[in-house]
């Protein structure tokens, strides 16, 4: 039976990234802290979130700008996910995993932008503990859906190149849904192992998380009971998840782009690159966003600063994917374009 939260107040915690909240914040000792004796404890059933802006005259501007990113968002993954279903020529691998990419953006964003539009909207940032938590495990479930996708893809595309005369053995459909399979449940077990987490902290330092969403990095260091046991796993995980696939994404395309380096003509090379160019965009974005959050928490730590970066990586990727792979691929456009003409 889990133990009712408590917490002691007026102590702040930084901010950190998706990779971070994985791994934990390394000002806290790998032994653990403890709450001064002297604090009073007492029972919450709620935590408070940052508000984007105090300005009353902002806030509608703000409001309108979320929901229509939002809006985006969903609109143009949905786009993709039709687009590719709907096409029997995008019934590749590389289509295949681009969905499931989409699929996990909607989810991701749908996290926390709703949340944070309708806290603009209302003027409260008051949120359940039992919201936060499941807001907290959501955000870490896409978050690696996403993260693992990406690595999947990378691997897809170094088989393409590498190995095109194997492709079809290698990348068949009873394997593509094995990969997909395998980041799912990678994923949930990640999240669940941060709600186990999260549920055996029976007093927290403060109900104020300086972010404007649930950040799994910040909500587990407001503990006051940190274990070494809890620490080594937060070590773990963040090794885990984040290092091998960032590992793994970085060695397949130095394999990929000295296999491009070997093919003799210029037109070669660049359909060959042309293939991965979306993807590495995409890739780009996400890991350029997310070491913002990580070097600016490190660096500063100023809760504003945070949240800029954060508001990135939440909403402003998920919302450039569906475009990198719009405008830049032809299939995609042909597809989208033909889906279209059905429609009318």
């Amino acid at each position: 039976m889990a133990v009712s939260p408590t917490v002691v107040l007026h102590w702040e915690a930084p901010a950190d990234s998706i990779f971070t909240g994985m791994l934990g914040t390394e000002s806290e000792s790998l032994l653990g802290t403890r709450c001064p004796e002297t604090q009073n404890v007492t029972r919450i059933s709620e935590f408070h979130l940052l508000s984007l802006s105090e300005d009353p005259d902002l806030q509608p501007l703000l409001f309108v700008l979320f929901l229509c990113m939002y809006l985006v968002t969903v609109l143009g993954n949905l786009l993709i996910i039709l687009a590719v279903s709907s096409d029997s020529h995008l019934h590749t691998p590389m289509y295949f995993f681009l969905s499931n990419l989409s699929l996990a953006d909607i989810g991701f964003s749908s996290t926390t932008v709703p949340k944070m539009i309708m806290n603009i909207q209302t003027h409260h940032r008051a949120i359940s503990y039992v919201g936060c938590l499941t807001q907290m495990s959501s955000f870490i479930f896409f978050g690696c859906m996403d993260d693992l996708l990406l690595t999947v893809m990378v691997y897809d595309r170094f088989v393409a190149i590498c190995h095109p005369l194997h492709y079809l053995v290698i990348m068949s459909p009873r394997h593509c849904g094995f990969l997909t399979l395998v980041s799912f449940l990678l994923s949930l077990l990640d999240s669940q192992l941060h709600s186990f987490m999260t549920l055996n902290i029976t007093s927290f330092k403060d109900v104020e998380i300086s972010n404007f969403f649930c950040d799994p990095s910040q909500l587990l260091n407001l503990s006051c009971s940190n274990t070494f046991s809890d620490n080594i796993v937060k070590y773990f995980l963040g090794a885990f998840y984040g290092l091998f696939p960032i590992s793994g994404i970085l060695f397949s395309y130095y394999k990929i782009i000295s296999s491009i380096l070997r093919i003799p003509s210029l037109g070669g090379k660049y359909k060959a690159f042309s293939t991965c160019g979306s993807h590495l965009a995409v890739v780009c974005l996400f890991l350029v966003t997310a070491s913002t959050v990580y070097l600016g928490s490190v660096a500063s730590h100023s809760p504003r600063n945070d949240v800029v970066a954060s508001v990135m990586y939440t909403v402003v990727t998920p919302m450039l994917n569906p475009f990198i792979y719009s405008l830049r691929n032809r299939d995609i456009k042909s597809a989208l374009w033909r889906l279209y003409s059905r429609s009318l």
